[in-house]
């Protein structure tokens, strides 16, 4: 009997996590050879890799980091618990994982580990070493798991109906099923970016167009430089980690408390905008006092309802009402039930004029004011989203001064234990997310699909639940005072004007800052037929298809490739092939992150389970499972 191949091309955390996953389903007599291959280390891939500067941190708790299935998860496969990021540190600590060996830059890191500290993406791609590592010595005697080093290039059909799988060291690989787990992956600059590498060029300027934030080439940035940074999100914090700390300097906590920078000397000078203006909200670390979380509003009910729906769903009209809504839940509800002194009324009496109001009824404002007597805890979601809306200054000196106030106060609210109402946003937020994941994709209308979902809600979502540590805030305020950055404020633009340089402006302040240095701050679009992956090129150019959407309200391509709904390739006539599958945010598919947190009935996990489920039906190993 022949024993079935699988080719994993990614060997990153999603790969890791679908083996699991796969393996997981085995009997001890089933015969399986699984390879993986990628370029970077197996476990934590490109992104997680420890070859990265250690100044660099995940935005998330080592408590809140998890790549193991729980008793919360509704999944077809077997339950295999496992520890958190927290709880692994714990065990190396006490001496219960002989098999981990820590290098010496994060040996002190994890003995000082908290759980709500933020590990290094060092230290966490032990962990995700760790996992794989533990993973393949999970497996029965009759399954071979080897890794190689080197990239996919290409996969192509074998007479018999099986595939060839082409490395780039001119290595081919038999495989009977190919599973792509690619994760992020660059691209050609797009149309806009590239008009910028074309002017700059020309003008003798420096540009750094969207990218992965440590692989960019930042040494083009030089010490004492005016530099023009546009975004404020989590790339942002890691350019200005690099720019800052990486190139010598220290930040020193005096014996006030206050946070002060130090600097060496090698640092450009950082004037930084974004549409919004401010950073991302930092991450919360208050604890919920009142009532537990739950979905008020976008309840099984509510989403049943919408798809209930004969026409398409758009996301302005039909679902950002309902979040929003929710998040006014969340707020309210901790605070009237953990904090009834600071109330008038009960949260039972409150809740019934949530339900009274639409979300941005003007009468629901004034009557918050009447039941809230602090302006402090009072909540107002068209505020959390865009705090400068409306605000004009009289300098450009005014409008860095309003964000810095913006930034402390934030900070404030979302780091104190007497404000947990901002967890109660937070946790709204995750419910959302994970309820909107119930929706099918081809329920929504072209414009969500390539507008409202991708960029609206992703980039609100990121904004509320997934920020920056608290501290990385604070050190963005110590390098305000030292001179080191300086504040855009919103809606910034920038031109590029010959003899001149990079022109930056607000149209909500006077003047303007020219620099000789422009850095894009976020990560490149999804472009599969664009991108740097030679085998994700092919997909959307032979194998697969780009996805397109099309209605009278939008008409265009997102970038990514075409999967079903068990993580099957969809072929250009529209079937899906038997034997090659995607998972990953390159994919079509609802993707739920690389890792999780623990007991939250994990979306990224019930879509790794449902995918796992297929490719063990397509290997002709495990136990066949309905579609969930």
């Amino acid at each position: 009997m022949t024993t079935p191949r699988v080719v994993f091309a990614g060997a990153g955390p999603r790969a890791a996590m679908l083996l699991e996953r796969l393996l997981a389903r085995l009997g001890e007599r089933e015969r399986l050879d699984v390879v993986l291959v990628d370029p970077h280390p197996a476990g934590g891939g490109r992104i997680w890799r420890h070859a990265q500067s250690p100044l660099l941190k995940l935005n998330s708790m080592a408590r809140d980091v998890t790549v193991f299935t729980d008793d919360s998860c509704r999944i077809d496969g077997p339950v295999e618990p496992g520890p958190s990021l927290i709880r692994w540190a714990e065990l190396w600590r006490d001496g219960a994982l002989p098999d981990v060996e820590l290098d010496a830059s994060v040996v002190d890191e994890a003995r000082a580990l908290r759980g709500d500290g933020f590990p290094t993406r060092r230290l966490h791609s032990h962990y995700l070493d760790w996992f794989l590592r533990r993973t393949i010595a999970s497996a029965p005697e009759g399954v071979d798991v080897s890794v190689r080093r080197g990239l996919v290039t290409t996969v192509q059909d074998d007479a018999d109906g099986t595939h060839v799988v082409a490395l780039d060291d001119g290595t081919q690989i038999a495989a009977d099923v190919v599973v792509y787990a690619l994760g992020h992956n660059g691209r050609r600059p797009d149309d806009a970016s590239q008009a910028l590498v074309d002017a700059s060029s020309d003008a003798g300027l420096v540009y750094v167009p969207p990218s992965f934030t440590a692989d960019a080439d930042l040494d083009v940035l030089e010490a004492g430089a005016d530099v023009v940074v546009r975004g404020m999100g989590l790339a942002a914090v890691d350019l200005v980690v690099l720019l800052t700390e990486g190139r010598g300097g220290r930040f020193i906590r005096e014996e006030d408390g206050a946070l002060r920078y130090a600097a060496s000397g090698r640092e450009p000078h950082l004037h930084i905008g974004s549409r919004r203006g401010v950073p991302y909200r930092s991450k919360v670390s208050s604890a919920i006092r009142g009532e537990a979380p739950v979905r008020e509003v976008l309840t099984p009910e509510a989403i049943a309802d919408l798809l209930a729906r004969p026409a398409a769903l758009d996301f302005a009209r039909d679902a950002w009402p309902l979040i929003a809504s929710e998040l006014l839940h969340g707020h309210y509800r901790e605070l009237f039930t953990g904090y009834p002194e600071r109330v008038r009324g009960t949260w039972p009496e409150f809740r019934e004029t949530l339900r009274s109001h639409a979300w941005d009824d003007p009468d629901l404002l004034a009557g918050i004011a009447d039941v809230v007597p602090d302006p402090r805890d009072r909540f107002d979601v068209q505020s959390l989203d865009t705090p400068l809306a409306g605000e004009d200054f009289p300098s450009a000196e005014a409008l860095h001064h309003r964000v810095y106030a913006h930034i402390r106060e934030d900070l404030a609210l979302r780091t104190s234990p007497d404000h947990s109402a901002a967890q109660g946003v937070f946790v709204a937020a995750l419910l959302s997310f994970v309820a909107l994941a119930e929706v099918p994709a081809d329920r929504w209308n072209a414009r969500s699909r390539a507008v409202s979902l991708q960029t609206r809600w992703q980039t609100f979502f990121s904004y509320v639940a997934s920020g920056p540590p608290a501290h990385r805030l604070e050190e963005l305020l110590a390098l305000a005072d030292a001179g080191i950055v300086r504040f855009l404020g919103h809606d910034a633009a920038v031109r590029v004007e010959p003899g001149r340089g990079f022109v930056a402006s607000s149209p909500h302040a006077p003047g303007e800052i020219v620099a000789p240095a422009l850095v894009d701050a976020w990560l490149p679009a999804p472009s599969a037929a664009e991108s740097d992956n030679p085998a994700l090129r092919e997909l959307a150019e032979e194998t697969g298809t780009e996805l397109h959407v099309a209605d009278e309200t939008f008409s265009g391509s997102l970038g990514r490739i075409v999967t079903d709904v068990e993580g099957r390739i969809v072929r250009p006539d529209g079937t899906a092939h038997a034997t090659l599958f995607g998972i990953g945010p390159f994919t079509s598919g609802t993707d739920g992150g690389a890792f999780t947190r623990p007991d939250a009935d994990s979306l990224s996990l019930r879509v790794t389970d449902r995918i796992a489920g297929a490719l063990a039906v397509a290997l002709g190993v495990g136990a066949p499972v309905a579609v969930g």
